[in-house]
């Protein structure tokens, strides 16, 4: 996800933490059916849900608000259920390890979740915009983003518009409003269903209904789809943007060509951009990625968030975070990867840039210092949207491929993303993935980067000792945060005017005195601390 708008909005979004009753139960798969209006926003829905059992609970509790249930059946039969303004609770008797067939009919008008209105034309149009757990405005599910399910949509849109969602399109018709015969236009309506066969949170169930014109990009990443061919790609624009479809999407197919051989291969059935109407700048929805409005008319959507919400589709979306106070297993590494990209796009000095203005970003952020990245404390959601999910959780990211090397990085990232596809995850299964490639214990350094405020402080002073020809070293940490454990890499340029490179590793400590490793003839003529950016730390002094 890219940001856009999300100081000015006055939104409240509660944790929604699975009780007992619903971590009983887990939904497989949704059929879900939209019949979507002319004009206006009422909506009538059926959801036809897989829902298995997993432990001894009796009650299917199902997460829906503002809209009205009028039938429930259980395995084909009417089953008696209740709803209060939050939830529809199905009694469904039984015992656990079986597999239940729920189907839900309701309507009533879409207030959030499936955002229903009109575009700068005054054309009529829809777009689902669930996150973070905005999807019970319209869909009867368990809205958490440890409940992953595959989905098909049948979308019966007015005539004219295009109908996008997640996976692949499996068929298209049209049918006719009021019975057989002949119908205007007006009365007609579209029916279009998709089919996504991996599963995904319910925050990325999406759908798009609007007037949109579709071009297709290059194929990309050919052998590396998920099922060894090419991978799709197309762009998505209103009408009169056509002509004008941003320039940035050209790089759309080597992004997916860089990140399908840097990680695995692409998750989805094809990847789909749109221009839409959306609160953020960016939305990952599995496989339909949506953008917002303003950059497409104004050709401002950019390369690096392009490949940021790309991304997410391996991070995010085909492993997603078990627990919302571990959202930054979806941004940080989204912001990550993106950077990732730029140094391959744009080389090594732009990756450069690109960390130190995110690193200024992080130490001067008062939610960095005041609150962990792994915040399973925060109450609203939309507050997890900071610099701790994004840039600290990236700057992480690069401190820990600094730590470990190249090779233990990538072949842990790997494994991790291997062993959790289709599923989700926390840190620590992160964690152990690494460990295992790079054959140390991380254990404190997740903890002192992401489970705790802040970020190292250092001021540091040397002197020639002339007797043994080295450099000493005193760092002293600052007083703000705990002293961190740390690498301090430096370029020391000899009197003869040779850079050289070393390191020295330094304790969780206040004070610390280190012996530079590198033996000198003279004095040198000066020393620069971090040179390719590897630290997140404000340095001090000579």
């Amino acid at each position: 996800m890219t940001l856009r708008r999300i100081a000015t909005l006055a939104l409240f979004i509660a944790v929604a933490p699975l009780g007992a009753q619903q971590a009983a139960f887990h939904v497989s798969n949704y059929d879900l059916t939209i019949e979507l209006p002319d004009t206006g926003k009422f909506i009538v829905g059926h959801a036809d849900l897989t829902v298995i059992r997993r432990t001894r609970a009796d009650t299917v509790v199902l997460d829906l608000l503002d809209l009205t249930v009028s039938r429930v059946t259980l395995g084909g039969v009417q089953a008696a259920f209740t709803q209060d303004a939050e939830h529809v609770r199905i009694f469904v008797g039984g015992a656990r390890d079986d597999t239940l067939r729920v189907a839900v009919d309701y309507s009533g008008t879409a207030k959030d979740g499936l955002i229903i209105g009109t575009d700068s034309a005054g054309r009529w149009m829809a777009f689902a915009d669930n996150w973070p757990n905005r999807a019970r405005h319209w869909i009867p599910s368990i809205d958490h983003p440890s409940d992953k399910a595959t989905v098909s949509w049948t979308v019966r849109a007015p005539f004219g518009r295009t109908v996008v969602a997640n996976g692949a399109l499996t068929r298209s018709e049209y049918r006719v409003a009021n019975g057989p015969g002949a119908a205007p236009a007006s009365s007609r309506k579209a029916e279009t269903h998709w089919r996504e066969s991996h599963p995904i949170p319910v925050y990325l169930f999406t759908i798009a209904v609007a007037p949109l014109t579709r071009f297709n990009l290059p194929n990309a990443a050919c052998g590396f789809a998920r099922d060894s061919t090419c991978v799709s790609q197309m762009v998505y624009t209103a009408p009169e943007q056509a002509a004008s479809m941003p320039a940035n999407f050209k790089y759309a197919p080597d992004i997916m060509d860089f990140f399908t051989h840097l990680v695995a291969p692409f998750p989805y059935e094809k990847l789909a951009h749109l221009q839409s109407s959306t609160r953020f700048g960016g939305m990952e929805n599995a496989s339909a990625i949506f953008y917002a409005d303003g950059g497409f008319r104004k050709g401002g959507t950019s390369a690096g968030t392009i490949a940021h919400e790309t991304a997410h589709q391996w991070f995010g979306d085909a492993v997603t975070e078990r627990e919302w106070g571990h959202l930054w297993l979806s941004e940080g590494f989204a912001t990550y990867f993106e950077e990732l990209w730029t140094r391959h796009a744009f080389g090594d000095s732009a990756f450069k840039a690109e960390m130190s203005r995110t690193r200024a970003q992080i130490l001067r952020d008062p939610v960095v210092a005041a609150r962990p990245v792994i915040d399973s404390a925060q109450t609203d959601l939309m507050k997890l949207l900071d610099a701790n999910s994004y840039q600290k959780g990236g700057w992480t990211l690069h401190m820990l491929r600094t730590l470990v090397g190249d090779s233990a990085f990538f072949r842990g990232i790997r494994d991790y993303y291997a062993a959790h596809v289709d599923k989700s995850a926390l840190t620590d299964d992160l964690m152990r993935a690494v460990e295992a490639r790079a054959g140390v214990k991380l254990g404190w350094f997740f903890d002192q980067w992401l489970r705790r405020p802040g970020f190292a402080s250092l001021s540091t002073s040397w002197r020639y000792d002339a007797t043994a020809h080295r450099v000493v070293l005193d760092v002293e940490q600052g007083s703000t945060f705990a002293p961190y454990r740390l690498t301090l890499s430096m370029n020391v340029t000899d009197a003869s005017g040779t850079v050289r490179r070393v390191s020295v590793e330094l304790p969780a400590e206040k004070s610390a005195r280190v012996t530079l490793p590198l033996e000198l003839a003279a004095p040198p003529r000066g020393i620069v601390f971090d040179p390719d950016v590897e630290l997140l730390a404000e340095i001090h002094g000579k």
